[in-house]
Parts: C-alpha cells; sequence; structure tokens
C-alpha cells in the first residue's frame, strides 16, 4: 500500500452545453461536450490510522470538512474499499479559480478517487471510478476520465470522443462568480429557444475540423439575462478581436475561454485581459 501520493486535478471546459430539461429529482438533463485541459490543481494525499478525513488548501473560506468534494470522495473510496481503519489528510493547492465553471472542485475529487486508488493497489476500474464519482458530484465522473467527451443525464453518461484537434485555450475569468443554482432557476422560468447544434459537434470532431467545432460552440447559460454577465460578452469579443476562432463561457461561469490556432497570439492575448480582468492563462487539451 502507498502511504502517500500526489495527483493533478485537470479542469474542464464547455465545448457546448445544453440543458434539456428539469427533472423530477431537481437536477436536470444536460448534453454536453467536454474537455479536460492542463490548468490543474495540485493534490497531495497521506493515509493515516485516525480513521479521519480532512483537507486544507492555499484558500481559508474553502471548507475542510465534508462539505469538501475531495474530502466526500475519499470517504467514498473508504466505504467502497471496506477500510474502516484508515483516513487521510488532503491537501490541495489551488491554481483553477474557485466559481469559474471549470469544475476545481470536481476535479479535485477526481484526483483523490484516481490517487486512492493506487494507494490501494488499483482494486478498482476507470469506469468503477467514475461510477463513485457520479455520488460525490456530477461533474466528477467527466474528471475521473478525463480526455474530450459527450456527457448526458447529470454529467454521469459519458461517451469519449475523438481528442479536439490541437489548439491553445485562452481562459479569463472576471471578478466575480456565478451562482449555479439561481442561474438553473431563471433559465427554468424562460424556456430556451436556443440550443447548441450538439451533432455538428460530434461530426466536426470526428473529422478533426477544429474551426467547424470553434463555429459550433455554445452554451445555453450565456442567454440568461444577467447585468453580471456583461464581461463575458466582453472578454468573448476581445478574444475574437485578438484572434481567437471561437469563445465561450464554460459551465455556468463566470470563466471565458477563446480557442486559438497561433499559441503565438494566444499568449500575447493573456496579459492584457489579465490586467483588466483578472485572472487569465493559456492552456491546452490532455
Amino acid at each position: 500500500m502507498i502511504i502517500e501520493t500526489d495527483e493533478k486535478a485537470c479542469a474542464k471546459l464547455n465545448i457546448s452545453l445544453d440543458v434539456t430539461e428539469r427533472r423530477d429529482d431537481g437536477y436536470h438533463n444536460m448534453v454536453m461536450v467536454m474537455q479536460s485541459v492542463s490548468l490543474a490543481d495540485d493534490v497531495h494525499i497521506v493515509l493515516n490510522d485516525t480513521g479521519k478525513v480532512f483537507a486544507k488548501t492555499n484558500f481559508r473560506f474553502i471548507p475542510t470538512d465534508e462539505r469538501n468534494l475531495a474530502v466526500k470522495a475519499a470517504l467514498r473510496f473508504f466505504k467502497a474499499v471496506g477500510d474502516t481503519e484508515h483516513g487521510a489528510s488532503i491537501t490541495v493547492v489551488k491554481h483553477i479559480p474557485v466559481g469559474s465553471g471549470m469544475g476545481g472542485g470536481s476535479s479535485d475529487a477526481a484526483a483523490v478517487l484516481r490517487a486512492m486508488n493506487r494507494m490501494f493497489d488499483a482494486p478498482f476500474t476507470t469506469e468503477e471510478l467514475a461510477d463513485m464519482g457520479a455520488d460525490v458530484g456530477s461533474d466528477v465522473p467527466f474528471c475521473v476520465m478525463g480526455g474530450t467527451a459527450l456527457a448526458k443525464g447529470r454529467g454521469e453518461i459519458l461517451t469519449p470522443l475523438r481528442p479536439l484537434p490541437e489548439c491553445t485555450f485562452v481562459i479569463c475569468k472576471p471578478r466575480f462568480s456565478v451562482s449555479t443554482p439561481e442561474l438553473f432557476k431563471q433559465l427554468d422560468r424562460v424556456p430556451n429557444k436556443h440550443h447548441p447544434d450538439t451533432a455538428g459537434i460530434l461530426y466536426a470532431l470526428e473529422a478533426g475540423d477544429l474551426y467547424s467545432v470553434c463555429r459550433r460552440m455554445f452554451n445555453v447559460f450565456e442567454t440568461v439575462e444577467d447585468r453580471r454577465m456583461r464581461p463575458v460578452g466582453e472578454i468573448k469579443s476581445i478574444l475574437l478581436d485578438k484572434g481567437a476562432i471561437g469563445a465561450i463561457m464554460t459551465g455556468t461561469g463566470s470563466a471565458v475561454f477563446g480557442v486559438f490556432d497561433d499559441r503565438e497570439k494566444a499568449e500575447s492575448t493573456v496579459e492584457g485581459l489579465k490586467k483588466e480582468f483578472g485572472f487569465c492563462c493559456t492552456a491546452h487539451a490532455v
């Protein structure tokens, strides 16, 4: 058994996001094309014999108990493996902005599941870990698997896709976060008439056509009327003006990303956006 280990927790981006209906259990059925990227948190896990699990991060406002998805994931793994003796200390160094729509908490949880599986000599397959992840959070199954995938249901029904053609992402998060439950409520109140061309994106991915993918990128949450969303439109316009071949908000926001086929253009775009909006970086698909 491995006593301590490190794992990367990669951020996710939504190439498209569609909400099809509200479910009886209060969740919503989604159809999303998702991509994991190189922007990542650093997760370190140490097993102990206390029987307790706790987390610490470089942000004081993040909970350290079961409200933290990384802690919840560790507890779920211990239950699955039938271990009642061990506990774990989890240290997360956050690089993925909190409240950005990039699945930082979900990715941390997924990293814990992958790492603990390795620490216990891999008793579970990736698919089994993803199933565990569905008990922790809707985005966790995708974050366990990574890559490029079509996600349905709450996000737990995954179909791996041909990788996105080579490109550079410029990711920018304005200085505010968005309440995910509130955005869903607003979407429920006003029926959405606009939906992404998911079938077209899947066809373009299979053909390896980056430009056709980018032309079809769409997130239904961008249709929600909210004054706080104005910077989202501003960032998208700047990214496109600077040479992005497509730009879209990821998840429920507030981060926005642009897709560049020219790495130098992408890197030169970052500094200006960082000064104006706060967080900005480049990343690539993983």
